[in-house]
């Protein structure tokens, strides 16, 4: 018989600061779901320390493509493929409001992913609006292009991208998409939030003060 695969959840760094509380809470669902699975917040930039065969359960696109990549032995799944076909969660109902959806970068030739947040936005009662370049043509918010380009031209870009989106909320699965978002003068609205009936607050969004804010807690774990 083989082995039951050893799940971790890793929340990772951005969510970590941008809503731990409900972080915590995902826990509590994945063990319920999965049998007991344990916080990994050892940041995907660093060596995990995970046994080979381990799934990583992950809501940042970020983590998903770096575990999946970077390390070997470690497979990831999305947060959003469990809960899609699940039929006991407890969507709350948004009463068929329309969101744009902006897909992450590391997620672009990540079909599976696509696929399973849709599907979450519509088991939430919420029409996904596509833009124009979305899934696997999608376009970078701009935030990749932090430290490559000057600030300003960072920000034009993010601009750009929320002048592209056919609504004012747009849902995101990525944090710094959330801060890109705010910066372009959309509304957006984080997976996480949304799962919870929650408010998303960007908080910190300058590009310097946000990556000075995850640069410190990357270092620290």
């Amino acid at each position: 018989m083989r082995p039951a695969m050893t799940s971790v959840f890793a929340p990772g760094c951005a969510l970590m600061l941008h809503r731990p509380d409900l972080a915590a809470r995902l826990t509590a669902i994945l063990s319920e779901r999965l049998g007991p699975v344990a916080e990994h917040h050892v940041c995907c930039r660093h060596e995990p320390g995970l046994a080979p065969g381990t799934r990583v359960v992950n809501v940042c696109p970020g983590c998903d493509k770096r575990f999946r990549t970077l390390y070997e032995g470690i497979t990831t799944v999305s947060l959003w493929e469990i809960l899609a076909g699940d039929r006991s969660f407890p969507f709350p109902d948004y009463g068929g409001a329309k969101m744009a959806v902006l897909d992450a970068c590391p997620t672009r030739d990540q079909e599976r992913v696509h696929e399973a947040v849709r599907a979450c936005l519509r088991r939430m009662n919420i029409e996904p609006v596509e833009p124009k370049a979305t899934r696997t043509h999608g376009i970078c918010c701009g935030d990749s292009f932090y430290g490559v380009l000057p600030n300003g031209e960072v920000e034009a870009l993010m601009r750009k991208r929320a002048g592209e989106m056919p609504a004012g909320d747009v849902a995101v699965y990525c944090v710094s998409c959330v801060k890109a978002m705010r910066i372009g003068g959309r509304r957006p609205r984080h997976l996480v939030d949304l799962l919870f009936g929650e408010p998303t607050t960007p908080g910190t969004f300058e590009p310097d003060a946000w990556h000075r804010a995850l640069d410190e807690y990357i270092d620290s774990h």
